[in-house]
């Protein structure tokens, strides 16, 4: 079975990328960009933070965060996001396999916290949970 982003016309969404690490944002990016969402990259969690703070009307559908991250870190960088966001999904994807960092991520306010490496399947089925419009079924 092959993927087919673009199928999740997600031409209306935009989706927020912090991540130090290049080849990752790429990947992300990629991914994202096929799918018709806009993207947003931050490479610190010091420029997320700062963005979000000098922005009050920015447009966001969902956060890809990374842990480690320079300056700031993504737990952080979450909890200043939920101050004004509280129902925008926030994804910790990150190499960092600690309990006790996946547990503060969840009280910080992520809805996920997914190990690298992450396959396309699974970026897919994140992107249709978080972004597709659910459909309610009438029930007679």
């Amino acid at each position: 079975m092959s993927l087919n982003f673009s199928s999740l016309g997600l031409s209306d969404k935009t989706i927020y990328i912090v991540e130090d690490d290049l080849p990752s944002m790429r990947y992300y990016q990629t991914l994202f960009q096929s799918s018709g969402a806009d993207v947003m990259k931050f490479r610190t969690g010091k420029d997320f933070t700062d963005f979000i703070s000098e922005n009050k009307d920015f447009k966001v559908d969902l956060v890809i965060m990374d842990f480690l991250i320079p300056l700031i870190n993504g737990i952080d960088c979450t909890r200043m996001f939920r101050k004004t966001r509280k129902n925008v999904p926030v994804l910790m994807i990150t190499a960092y396999t600690s309990e006790q960092t996946k547990s503060e991520a969840f009280i910080a306010g992520c809805n996920e916290y997914i190990l690298k490496p992450i396959y396309p399947e699974k970026v897919f089925s994140l992107l249709e949970k978080y972004l597709k419009p659910k459909v309610k079924q009438t029930v007679y």
